[in-house]
């Protein structure tokens, strides 16, 4: 690790596996605030009105990745992050961690570089009051305009074979299913950024536990727990997809707990970077590109 300047802010950690770059907020957050793939652009979206911005007690959406507890609570999810963090490395990972908010939540991301342009990256959160507090940790980056977000649907059963739902499809009050960003295939879920278009919102349960991010050849891999059944957030969704005018979002979500005083809850992805790619235009074809970038996705 390394300190760097970036984006207004003097005090950013730089992180490398391979040719890919990660540069983490240290004077807010923290925040995930760039990734890049060799001399690539920057793959996170960065607010310009929040850059370099610092203290006070306003929420400020600064960009990149951030950890977050559902369900969405105006008051509870949004607690500022605008304090410097503290950084602790422990071999090959680094953990940065923020200061209590106002509900004494404590949030801390743990990132270890795996070489070959991957990275794992571990959210927790130690609950530091003397009450019980149920939540579910929410992990959501912020990815740059111009891109797109794809996901897997579940496998298809014959309804002789199977009879139960694979799992849900989630809309919000703004969510417009027939809007033309959206791609509905058969075997893979596309929702693409459009600068002239306004917000729209889908959360799911992805039983194959891997979603991706493509913003031209260049393709950011997810993977993420998946346990039919549990209890996730919003209906029973571990994956969401949000986009607006600005940016687009890649989201998972892990199961609520009753979190006791002084205990910690973690959830883990692990993220890689791939360049130099086109997407198929066969059904079948993206489907098992979509799948071959996430079996060369370490699992988390």
């Amino acid at each position: 690790m390394e300190r760097v300047q970036f984006g207004g802010w003097n005090n950013v950690a730089r992180l490398a596996s391979g040719s890919a770059e990660m540069l983490v907020t240290l004077d807010v957050g923290p925040r995930i605030i760039s990734l890049r793939l060799g001399d690539g652009p920057n793959l996170m979206h960065v607010f310009p009105q929040d850059a370099g911005a610092r203290g006070g007690d306003a929420y400020r959406f600064y960009g990149g990745h951030r950890l977050w507890i559902a369900p969405e609570e105006p008051v509870r999810t949004m607690q500022p992050d605008n304090d410097p963090v503290e950084v602790v490395e422990d071999g090959e990972e680094f953990s940065f961690v923020s200061v209590p908010d106002r509900f004494h939540i404590q949030k801390a991301l743990t990132i270890e570089p795996l070489g070959n342009e991957a990275f794992r990256v571990t959210h927790s959160v130690e609950n530091q009051s003397p009450y019980s507090a149920e939540l579910a940790l929410w992990a959501l980056s912020m990815c740059a305009a111009g891109g797109e977000v794809l996901f897997p649907a579940p496998p298809f059963e014959s309804h002789t074979d199977r009879v139960l739902p694979a799992g849900p499809l989630v809309r919000w009050g703004y969510t417009r299913l027939g809007d033309p960003r959206f791609t509905w295939g058969d075997r893979v879920i596309r929702l693409r950024q459009d600068s002239a278009a306004g917000p729209n919102k889908i959360g799911a349960y992805v039983d194959a536990g891997y979603a991706g991010y493509r913003n031209g050849g260049t393709v950011l891999m997810k993977r993420f727990p998946a346990e039919f059944g549990a209890d996730y957030p919003d209906y029973g969704c571990n994956f969401e997809t949000f986009t607006n005018q600005e940016m687009i979002e890649i989201e998972s979500l892990g199961e609520f707990v009753d979190l006791g005083p002084n205990e910690v809850v973690v959830h883990t992805e692990t993220w890689a970077l791939f360049g130099g790619q086109s997407v198929p235009e066969n059904e079948d074809a993206l489907a098992e590109w979509l799948a071959d970038l996430a079996a060369r996705t370490p699992t988390p």
